[in-house]
């Protein structure tokens, strides 16, 4: 059975979503307990069953929520019209945020450890976060290079290695617990490397 298709909605659906993601931001995943989680929410554990009947789900829910309102976020915050310096500082501050967050080591974390028992929770989150990331990034490349602000012959690529760039230092420390959440100065040194690498690469006004 799917492990992405046993979540019931109704009535209630939105309100235990929202009980869920305050105890997941808070508590992490292993720290939320499902007490907690209907506690929040003001419903009963049989009412929280009833729409998610695993743990896993609810948080797979909650990060896809929170990945579609941070994205939403970042478009409101962008102006494609910018010019590549700006509009990639905020895509990278954006990207950096979510992946040195609680919620964004919870779902790396959870992804790797049950991927190969539910394929479906890494294949759900990687279509409503890193994919949408991709698809953004393709849209504004494009304007960018219809300006000539930029000179890109493999879009797809290039989105790929700026996300990527985006990850530098940082994110293999997290990982295996070398460091714990960065300070905003060592996330401000990454955005700045990865920008300056990439209109390097990419921008016209090196050429």
């Amino acid at each position: 059975m799917s492990a992405t298709g046993q979540i019931n909605r109704g009535r209630k659906f939105d309100q235990v979503l929202e009980g869920a993601r305050e105890v997941f931001l808070r508590d992490g995943y292993d720290g939320a307990s499902v007490d907690d989680i209907a506690k929040e929410a003001g419903v009963s554990k049989a009412t929280l069953y009833s729409y998610f009947p695993d743990k896993r789900l609810m948080f797979l829910e909650v990060a896809k929520t929170e990945c579609q309102r941070q994205a939403d976020q970042a478009l409101a915050e962008i102006n494609f019209d910018q010019p590549p310096e700006i509009v990639l500082s905020i895509a990278a501050r954006q990207i950096m945020d979510f992946m040195v967050s609680d919620l964004g080591q919870g779902i790396y974390r959870l992804c790797v450890a049950e991927g190969e028992r539910f394929p479906e929770l890494g294949r759900a989150f990687y279509a409503s976060g890193p994919a949408l990331v991709h698809r953004t990034l393709l849209e504004y490349f494009q304007k960018a290079v219809a300006r000539g602000e930029l000179a890109i012959d493999d879009l797809d690529l290039a989105a790929h290695l700026f996300a990527e760039l985006c990850k530098a230092d940082l994110h293999a420390k997290l990982v295996f617990g070398v460091e714990g959440r960065p300070a905003v100065t060592d996330k401000e040194r990454v955005i700045r490397g990865a920008v300056a690498m990439f209109m390097a690469r990419y921008g016209t006004k090196a050429r």
